[in-house]
């Protein structure tokens, strides 16, 4: 292979290079069965590139040996074809819409697919491409011929997870890919050995299945964490995350961790959890997309918020939106309340039964709910375009994702939470219910880490609130 290497001011080594990825080519065409696919419909095409490639951000990649191995350097991939995927995988991002790599495709693919693998942390906006970076990996990695699981997918809710599920089901439709589920009510009780080649599923269910066996980890070669920072947390899912990690003896494992924030504490973990692995990273600052224009309703107490939330019922329906509660109590109260008074929403948390969670979601990404009040359980990853608008009914806080920590607002899951609208460089809007003290300096806390003022909407006159709202979803 020919390279020419040069360095930018911050010294990052860029080549100019076309690598040609190592692949097992998947058998004869054959397209995946409901069965193979973990019984997924697929949910939401995903969009074009093109749509894609409009993020303005720069990707910064730091490789984990800049110095000691000249023949290993940063690649970048202008197209698809330049990585020597399998024809049958190309066909079916083609068949997505996918014509070209985005940003982070373009960088995170080459040292993803490269020979030997190794492994990556990953820190990109909402709606880049992560999800199709890292499941073309596991796709172009896989033995098709070897019907044993061989890639191993975690996210931190069955929402995600079946998400996550519906693009490798997309993607890998023109091979004889083998899914499978791992998540709560999904397999059969008497379930004894899963021969699917990609397992997608929730820590906890995961790492039952490895300790008991149901899952052969013996020919398990990628690992793959989506929300990264959020499984690696060690007062949230961290502790099952890590048995999944341990339960993984491969000598060969590539470890591939992704998310659009990685907290300080949680880098450092991530790095022992990932060792010697290329970073791909934004600055801080960026993480807060441009296109989501964010305000703020001043209401009189918490009785108020309600009947603002009322008031907004037609602007919530022009496309689609998302509440976000602190307390699933809170999202069930609100739900039957808006329902008993004639408007059509529904309410989605984890205390739920799988059907029941799994129908709600399925029904909002087809359209067929236009409102949805829910916690934190969707504040990530999820992609449905068709919202434009997310309100805080209340404020995302640090005590409820770490025990122990004050009532100060959490500006990772805000920064995520928001990020569920204005989807790949789509207009979205933002709104933050504030309604006493408190909740007013949390408010301003959020302002003052992202560094982005957010507007105050008057509450007072109706019809002047409804007319800035609609200005700002044109």
């Amino acid at each position: 292979m020919s390279v020419s290497i040069t360095k930018d001011e911050d010294g990052f080594i860029t080549p100019t290079v076309a690598p040609k990825a190592t692949v097992t080519p998947p058998k004869d065409e054959a397209p995946t069965s409901e069965a193979a696919s973990g019984s997924v419909p697929l949910e939401e095409p995903t969009p074009s590139t093109s749509e894609l490639l409009t993020s303005s951000f720069e990707v910064t990649v730091t490789l984990a040996d800049q110095q000691g191995n000249p023949n290993s350097p940063l690649y970048s991939a202008k197209t698809f074809q330049e990585l020597g995927l399998h024809p049958d995988l190309l066909k079916g991002l083609f068949a997505m819409g996918f014509d070209k790599p985005s940003k982070i495709q373009e960088k995170a693919l080459p040292l993803l697919l490269t020979d030997p693998p190794t492994n990556m942390i990953g820190q990109s906006q909402s709606g880049t491409g992560k999800t199709a970076a890292f499941v073309l990996t596991m796709l172009s990695r896989i033995d098709y011929d070897l019907n044993k699981p061989q890639a191993v997918c975690l996210a931190p809710s069955r929402e995600l997870a079946r998400q996550i599920m519906s693009v490798i089901t997309a993607m890998g439709k023109y091979t004889s890919v083998q899914t499978e589920y791992a998540i709560k009510d999904n397999l059969p009780r008497d379930a004894t050995n899963i021969t699917a080649q990609i397992i997608v599923g929730t820590p906890g269910t995961m790492s039952d299945l490895l300790r008991r066996k149901v899952i052969d980890a013996t020919h398990v070669k990628v690992f793959v964490l989506d929300e990264a920072d959020n499984m690696l947390d060690q007062d949230g899912l961290g502790e099952q995350t890590l048995r999944v990690k341990n339960l993984l003896r491969a000598k060969q494992l590539q470890i591939i961790l992704f998310s659009a924030t990685f907290p300080d504490h949680v880098r450092s973990y991530a790095s022992k959890i990932a060792p010697n692995a290329n970073k791909i990273e934004l600055q801080k600052e960026e993480l807060s997309v441009d296109n989501i224009r964010q305000f703020y309703m001043d209401c009189r107490n918490a009785e108020h918020k309600y009947d603002i939330l009322v008031s907004l019922y037609q602007l919530l329906t022009i496309g689609q939106s998302i509440i976000f509660c602190q307390h699933r109590h809170t999202a069930d109260r609100i739900s039957q309340r808006m329902t008993a008074e004639g408007h059509r929403v529904a309410s989605l948390h984890g205390a739920k039964d799988a059907a029941e969670r799994d129908a709600i979601i399925d029904r909002f990404r087809e359209g067929r709910e236009k409102v949805l009040i829910t916690t934190n359980v969707i504040a990530r990853g999820i992609d449905i375009m068709q919202v434009n608008m997310v309100v805080n009914y209340d404020l995302p806080l640090m005590n409820e994702r770490v025990k122990g920590a004050d009532e100060r607002p959490d500006i990772e899951t805000y920064i995520h939470r928001i990020g569920r609208t204005g989807r790949f460089g789509r207009r979205g809007v933002s709104i933050n219910f504030v309604h006493d003290k408190k909740t007013w300096m949390q408010m301003e806390l959020i302002e003052k880490a992202l560094g982005k003022k957010i507007t105050r909407i008057e509450t007072n006159d109706v019809d002047e609130m409804e007319a800035k709202m609609k200005q700002a979803l044109k």
